[in-house]
């Protein structure tokens, strides 16, 4: 569920839905040939709070650098192997909670292994009002999936995914995560709609890019209001 590139945690800024941001990503707001009709989300950091914040805050409980989880995750190449193996579903949450624990052993935090991926998530809430803005897109006509990048177990819990989305992609069912294009395009074809017809909504830049790759439009979230506002037009929902 850690949204990443090559397995690189990113803190983003806010681009307001603006295409200027980055190179290469077409936002909602942008011109496009094709009508948009489908919404592809991610789930930690936009359906959830952020969980960027919640792996600093679990960092911070260790009594050292609360940047040490989010540091080693993005820039520690064995930790980067493990998130990149989770992720796709070569190895259990077991092992990587084992192989991650190990890492922030040898960096001064003594961590136990287990139920380490339900303690770094600790700090994250499901955002009631991202999930009012999905149901109302789908009572507009409008099919979503959810797209998320694996991490832990338990992650989905207290959230009936099928309530939520008419179709579910997980990086670790189908062995392949974001960024990677073919994750977007699985969605796509769960949907029944080319990619010019979707928008992926996500926290992270990166993962928006990969989208862009395939044609998808892009919505950077930073909250569920601005979210909702760069969708309603096109979508014709209320803002």
């Amino acid at each position: 569920m850690v949204e990443s590139a090559g397995g690189k945690p990113v803190v983003v800024e806010s681009a307001g839905g603006k295409p200027a941001a980055r190179k290469g990503v077409d936002t909602v707001s942008s011109t496009v040939e094709k009508a948009r009709t489908a919404v592809l989300v991610d789930f930690g950091g936009v359906i959830t709070s952020s969980v960027l914040r919640a792996f600093t805050d679990f960092g911070a409980s260790l009594g050292g650098d609360p940047r040490l989880p989010l540091h080693l995750l993005s820039r520690d190449q064995s930790s980067r192997a493990l998130l990149a193996d989770h992720e796709c579903g070569r190895i259990d949450a077991e092992a990587f909670e084992r192989g991650f624990a190990e890492r922030l052993r040898a960096h001064g935090a003594d961590v136990p292994a287990e139920g380490l991926t339900a303690r770094m998530q600790a700090g994250m809430s499901i955002d009631q009002d991202m999930l009012a803005l999905l149901g109302d897109l789908r009572a507009a006509g409008y099919p979503v999936a959810l797209v998320s990048n694996s991490f832990g177990t338990g992650t989905y819990d207290g959230v009936d995914l099928a309530a939520v989305a008419d179709a579910v992609v997980i990086s670790a069912e189908v062995g392949i995560r974001k960024p990677s294009r073919r994750i977007y395009a699985i969605a796509c074809e769960r949907l029944g709609v080319s990619p010019e017809e979707a928008v992926m909504i996500d926290d992270l830049r990166q993962n928006l890019d990969g989208a862009a790759r395939l044609g998808i439009g892009g919505v950077l979230h930073t909250g569920a209001a601005d979210t909702r506002r760069q969708l309603a037009e096109r979508f014709r929902i209320t803002a």
